[in-house]
């Protein structure tokens, strides 16, 4: 298996969201595990409420959900790491600085790795198995420094926590656009 883990703070909306969303969007047998973390998270079985509710509406399964922290091994076991703010790729490559060509934030890395795949990831150009993740998440890196700059806040998901209803539903509306792609760019990875 080919782990992607997405990293928020409380590991209660965003990551969830991401990590769900991209689940429902990988074609069954997909050789790709998403899994989420949070920087400031404390294990707790469930997921919120609310980020169920929103979830479910895009048409992700909120069942068997459990809230962990960020480790150093999570971090060091993952193919690929997307956190959905600055802050928590940087936390993550504190962690692990071995780990930090695979670290990015989620709409860092669509974007980059979207500039160099054609067709979205299928046919020739994308990838198909495991192989082709890998040269996708390495591709990505090699544009880092290559790519046009963006400000900051262009890779960040605001954080709901504590804010209206109507704030959690653009948060996961930005985070299903983004897996979207996300799962084209990756192409599922290998059949288990």
């Amino acid at each position: 298996m080919t782990c992607v883990l997405f990293v928020c703070t409380g590991n209660v909306h965003r990551s969830v969201l991401a990590e769900r969303l991209l689940a429902a969007k990988l074609p069954p047998g997909s050789a790709v595990r998403p899994e989420s973390a949070g920087t400031e998270a404390w294990p707790r079985p469930g997921m919120e409420s609310s980020t169920r509710a929103v979830l479910e509406k895009r048409g992700g399964d909120g069942s068997g959900f459990a809230a962990r922290p960020l480790t150093a091994q999570l971090v060091v076991g993952a193919a690929l790491v997307l956190g959905l703010a600055i802050e928590h790729r940087e936390a993550a490559v504190r962690l692990a600085p071995s780990a930090m060509r695979r670290c990015f934030t989620l709409k860092e890395f669509v974007r980059l790795a979207a500039g160099g795949v054609r067709g979205g990831g299928a046919g020739r150009e994308g990838p198909r198995d495991v192989d082709g993740f890998d040269m996708v998440v390495a591709a990505a890196a090699g544009r880092r420094g290559a790519a046009a700059p963006v400000p900051p806040v262009e890779d960040d998901v605001a954080d709901p926590w504590g804010r209206p209803h109507p704030v959690l539903y653009e948060c996961a509306r930005e985070i299903d656009g983004a897996v979207s792609t996300l799962a084209r760019l990756l192409g599922g990875g290998a059949s288990v």
